[in-house]
């Protein structure tokens, strides 16, 4: 059985999340750029909530890219954050120890998100494929190139040589699996009002208007309205 068929689970994943920096930002346009960055914190919450081992690495942060999104690091205030000058995250020894060190552990499905597509993502799944008995899951939402068909084509390529493209509220709900899981329920509930979307919101009605939950804030009284004629 191929071991595709697997669905993403809090003990076979491990995450990566490559240059999510301004200026590798300032150059995405198959996204919007706000949109992408709510969909990376996004992962970078489901992560935390599912307790999955997570890598940051970054690429010419003084020079020319900039900090890591602070939201994102947020998330992760005792992470490392692992340099390098090579476009291909691949061929820096910090992070291939790094994703070794989770893998040994079984965690062989390697969760991406990183600016851009088909450059430093694209560079880093063809040759972590290469030496690897990893398997690559390519977070398209929470990832960008430079125009459309950039990000296109490289998840074509990708999809070619059998790197799975994913969706990170997909991999939200992969790792959950089954709502009997109270233990994270909340999380993911909460995490879904924040950062999902359509879905959120339909959360947020669903609980206030059928289930009659107190509302997720506080506000000033509900003033009756008040015809002018």
């Amino acid at each position: 059985m191929s071991s595709k068929l697997e669905v993403l689970t809090p003990q076979n994943s491990q995450l990566i999340f490559i240059d999510q920096q301004p200026q590798m930002a300032f150059g995405v346009q198959s996204i919007d750029r706000q949109v992408l960055k709510n969909n990376v914190v996004g992962l970078a919450r489901s992560a935390k909530a599912f307790k999955i081992p997570t890598t940051i690495t970054t690429v010419e942060t003084d020079t020319f890219s900039g900090h890591t999104f602070p939201e994102l690091l947020a998330v992760f205030p005792e992470t490392p954050i692992l340099e390098r000058t090579s476009m291909n995250s691949w061929d820096d020894l910090k992070v291939r120890e790094a994703l070794a060190a989770k893998a040994a552990d079984g965690r062989k499905k390697i969760v991406v998100s990183g600016l851009w597509t088909e450059v430093c993502n694209l560079t880093f799944a063809l040759s972590c494929l290469a030496d690897t008995d990893y398997e690559i899951y390519m977070v398209a939402d929470a990832s960008g190139g430079t125009s459309v068909d950039a990000h296109k084509y490289a998840m074509d390529r990708m999809v070619q040589v059998g790197i799975v493209p994913v969706t990170w509220q997909q991999v939200l709900l992969e790792w959950q699996r089954d709502w009997a899981r109270r233990e994270t329920y909340n999380d993911v509930m909460a995490i879904v009002q924040e950062f999902g979307g359509a879905y959120g919101m339909g959360v947020d009605y669903a609980y206030t208007m059928v289930h009659k939950a107190s509302k997720r804030s506080e506000h000033g009284p509900v003033l009756a309205p008040k015809p002018a004629a």
